[in-house]
This record gives C-alpha cells, structure tokens and sequence, in this order.
C-alpha cells in the first residue's frame, strides 16, 4: 500500500497559504512528518482525513482517489485530530463500543474483543465505566488514540500525539504506534523530533506549507557528518555567536549554554566536532528555508 501526494496546494481566504504545490510518496510502515507550529502539518493531516479539500492537487491510497472518493477512505481511516473532544457524560466503554459500530464493526463478538483489546493497550481498562467528562488531558488523549484504532484501518493519521501525555504514557503509546505500524501506512504529525527519531523509518519535514525533506533519518543525520561544530559559551556571547555562524541547536546544560553550528570548516579552535542529531537537521533546514525566504522577499 501507498499513499501519493502530488502538487497539493491550500490558501486559507486573507491569502494565508497552508500547502505549495506539496508533492509526497508514503509508503507502509511509520511515516514522521516533523515541522514547526503553522508549517501547514495539520492542514494536510485534515485534507488526507477527507476533512478539507486542497485547492489543487491530488491525492491516491493505491487506487482510491482521495478527494473524490471520500467514503472509501474513511473506511480504512484512523484518526487523531490535534484538537480532540469527547461526549462528557458518555463511559469509555460505550462510547468506544458506540464508534466501532460506526466503523463497521458490527459483530458484536469483534467488537467486545477490539474494544477491550485497546481500552487495555491505551491503560484504560481501569477507566472503562467512568465517564469521559472526568477523564484528564493525557486519558482524553489516549481514548482518541484508542477510537483512531478502531477497525484495523489501513490508513492511520495521528495530529500531535504525544502532547499532553506523561514519559510513561507517551512511551505506552509509541510502542503501540510501532506494532501496528509493521502492517499498515501510519502518519505521525509531530514538532517533536524525539518522537520520529525513535518510531520513523522514513519522515519529511515541511516549513511554509513546502517540503524541505524526503528521506530516511538515519540519511538526513549523515549528510550533515563532519558539519557540526559544539561550543559552551557564556549568554552573554550567544547575540554575537548568532551574527558569526549559523547556530542550528540551542540548548542549556546546568544553565550554560551549549551551542551547535553548521559549518563545512572548524570554525576556530575553541569548536569541537560532535556527532549529528536528527534535532541538528531539522533545526538546519528550518533555518535554510528561512533564508530561503528571507532571499525571495
């Protein structure tokens, strides 16, 4: 199974463009798709959900043509919006039992077996009778990714699924994304990198609604081998350190700043080389189509 994206393009009214002639092969397996806040990730999430339409472009699951074939998909669809609600006065149980009917699951045997199988992979079983209006962020989060399961879909898409959600639960859930990831297309949205550099065989990153990147994550740390530079400065000097090299990967170890740039020489002595990450490649292609848009304007 494939899902292919060509030439996708979206313009929210007030000229706002959300996608630019996007074009993007996916195959089986764990898919990361990383980018920051207003990158155009959920607007893509939400037009392959058949949720929204593009304004150009197409879009086919092997042979069903996404956009015009929309209650095909949905039949093979699983989805978590970033923004999930639930039925307050409604028990985890019945409302699951309620959403797989609606999926096709009309066995009632299956269905018992499926919601039971996901109330205990999402560490629910313990919930299944308290109502969802009392639930907390993290267990509203795991019952959406316990629905988005339902029906064995073929085709998952998951907006931000690890927000709001403790290291245990988030790594509860990763591990569960991994299994049915083996027999499935599975798309994981995230601004999270940790995420895709644990789960993703393949992952794309996206900024201003274009792609920057197409690849396997392990390709996309080594071709920055040999480029990236570590130094430990004082705050006082980040301003200038920002104005002489391209820092892609900030961060504070006991409250001093540790700094990465990119560069193909070693600066100065004061430099050490240190391995790439998969943080160091997406802040750097954050950082070139920013200048990429800085040059075009």
């Amino acid at each position: 199974m494939q899902l292919v994206i060509e030439n996708l393009t979206k313009t929210y009214p007030g000229g706002v463009t959300a996608l630019s002639d996007l074009s993007l092969t996916i195959y089986q397996g764990m898919f990361g798709l990383l980018g920051p806040n207003g990158a155009g990730k959920s607007t893509l999430m939400r037009t392959l959900a058949t949720i929204q339409d593009p304004d150009e472009g197409s879009i086919m699951l092997d042979d069903i043509d996404v956009l015009h074939q929309k209650n095909e998909v949905r039949k093979v669809l699983g989805y978590l919006p970033q923004e999930f609600g639930v039925y307050p006065k409604i028990s985890a149980l019945a409302m699951l039992d309620y959403l797989a009917y609606l999926k096709g699951v009309w066995n009632r045997h299956e269905r018992k077996e499926q919601v039971e199988y996901l109330l205990n992979k999402t560490n629910l079983w313990g919930f299944r009778n308290r109502r969802l209006g009392g639930f907390s962020g993290g267990m509203k989060q795991r019952f959406g990714i316990a629905q988005a399961l339902l029906g064995n879909p073929q085709l998952i898409i998951v907006d931000e699924p690890t927000a709001g959600l403790d290291p245990a639960e988030r790594n509860r859930f990763l591990n569960l994304l991994s299994e049915i990831g083996e027999n499935t297309i599975v798309i994981l949205s995230t601004h999270i990198v940790d995420d895709v550099k644990e789960l993703c065989t393949q992952m794309a990153i996206i900024t201003g609604g274009r792609l920057q990147y197409k690849g396997r994550p392990a390709d996309a740390i080594a071709s920055l081998e040999g480029r990236v530079w570590m130094k430990r400065i004082h705050k006082a000097e980040v301003e200038e350190t920002r104005k002489n090299h391209v820092v892609i990967f900030e961060r504070l170890l006991a409250g001093t700043p540790e700094i990465h740039i990119l560069s193909d020489n070693q600066p100065d002595a004061t430099f050490a080389p240190v391995s790439p990450g998969l943080e160091d490649v997406y802040f750097a292609h954050l950082i070139s189509s920013t200048n990429s848009g800085l040059r075009q304007n």
